[in-house]
């Protein structure tokens, strides 16, 4: 399984804001979309992203100042992306290494989705059902 698999399967739409939006702008829209994370993009490129983590770390740091702040002062702008031939476990592993849920996927220079540990746990489970379930019946009728 890949993520244009997984892509498929859940759309391709992704959140983006621009980096001069405030941290609480970004947070509302967090909440709004029941999400993890935004994309920060200008020009059509992405220059960062930011997740529900990087808030928590800059309120820890500045209280309700921090909302305030533009999001380019707390993204992750060293962001890590994924293609959409990039296999599940090569997902799982950036994931793991890098300490971090969200992946931009990007195909032909051109944001095409976003993954998060969620949708790779999801499919993961998903696949191992099916395995099982092919290992029952074969079993089963061997």
């Amino acid at each position: 399984m890949n993520v244009a698999t997984i892509l498929k399967a859940k759309g391709s739409d992704v959140a983006t804001v621009k980096p001069t939006v405030t941290l609480g702008e970004a947070a509302v829209l967090l909440s709004e979309r029941r999400i993890g994370a935004v994309v920060v993009m200008e020009d059509r490129k992405v220059l960062g992203i930011v997740s529900e983590r990087d808030i928590v770390k800059a309120v820890a740091r500045n209280a309700g100042e921090a909302l305030k702040a533009p999001v380019r002062d707390v993204m992750t702008s060293r962001v890590i992306t994924c293609s959409l031939n990039d296999s599940v476990d090569e997902l799982m592993d950036s994931m793991t290494t890098g300490r971090f849920r969200h992946l931009p996927v990007i195909e032909n220079g051109e944001l095409a989705g976003i993954i998060s540990i969620g949708d790779v746990v999801k499919h993961r489970i998903a696949e191992t059902v099916m395995e099982t379930e092919a290992m029952r019946l074969y079993i089963a009728n061997g």
